[in-house]
């Protein structure tokens, strides 16, 4: 839990008081509260895998144990992702992701029908919305990365997982719907430009650096420009930047 305010945590207890729970005493963000489970589980309790699982996701009965079969399978995969639908439009929500260094964006991408008819095939990243860890990822790779308060720790995680020599891969015979709640969350676009430019500053190659300050360049005159305009959502992203740079 970390460190909810609305009841949620007395209300599990006492619901499911079989279950063991920890107790974050801040809110540290995403990653960092994670970040505990993940020690906790494959530290102290010896687990042989970790499932990442959003508050606002449902699992197919049988998601769980074709993520276990197909990494299994897959003596290499690290990370593995169900095929993740939306809740509202019924469509794939989460299938395939790819790293757009040119316009600085981790997007979803369609599988091809291909791969969407094997046990299961390599993404360049995978969301953590319903993320399965293998245990030698994190003793090889180490934990989330904390400064990703929210969002983009999980391709962070891809990412370096990769650079270790483990396969991200989804399988699509594990399926997962996610409500996608966070869509109402006003701090949703400020989180999304913040650790968007943390992503790509961190995993920029030496000759990608040079483009990283002129796209970051252009895209603030463009938040100018914006404010300007009167857009609605100017001052957050400029309070993204602001504290981006600044911070």
């Amino acid at each position: 839990d970390n460190n909810s305010q609305d009841g949620s945590l007395q209300l599990a207890k006492r619901e499911f008081g079989e279950f063991s729970y920890l107790e974050n005493k801040e809110n540290a963000g995403f990653a960092a509260g994670m970040n505990v489970g993940l020690r906790e589980v494959f530290t102290l309790r010896q687990a042989a895998w970790a499932w990442l699982f959003n508050n606002d996701a449902i699992a197919d009965e049988n998601a769980l144990t074709n993520l276990i079969e197909a990494a299994r399978e897959e003596k290499s995969a690290g990370l593995l992702s169900p095929a993740i639908f939306s809740a509202d439009t019924e469509k794939l929500w989460f299938g395939k992701g790819r790293i757009d260094s040119l316009r600085m964006r981790a997007v979803h991408e369609i599988p091809t029908t291909k791969e969407w008819g094997r046990r299961s095939y390599s993404s360049d990243f995978l969301t953590g919305c319903a993320l399965l860890i293998k245990k030698e990822v994190f003793e090889r790779v180490g934990p989330l990365d904390p400064r990703f308060f929210l969002y983009y720790e999980d391709a962070d995680y891809s990412l370096r997982s990769k650079k270790s020599g483990f396969r991200t891969l989804v399988v699509p015979g594990a399926r997962v719907v996610h409500q996608e709640q966070s869509q109402k969350n006003p701090q949703k676009l400020y989180y999304l430009v913040l650790s968007g430019l943390l992503f790509f500053q961190k995993h920029a190659s030496f000759w990608q650096k040079p483009y990283f300050f002129l796209y970051g360049t252009i895209r603030r005159i463009k938040n100018t420009l914006d404010s300007m305009r009167g857009r609605d959502d100017a001052l957050v992203v400029r309070r993204a930047y602001h504290d981006f740079y600044h911070d």
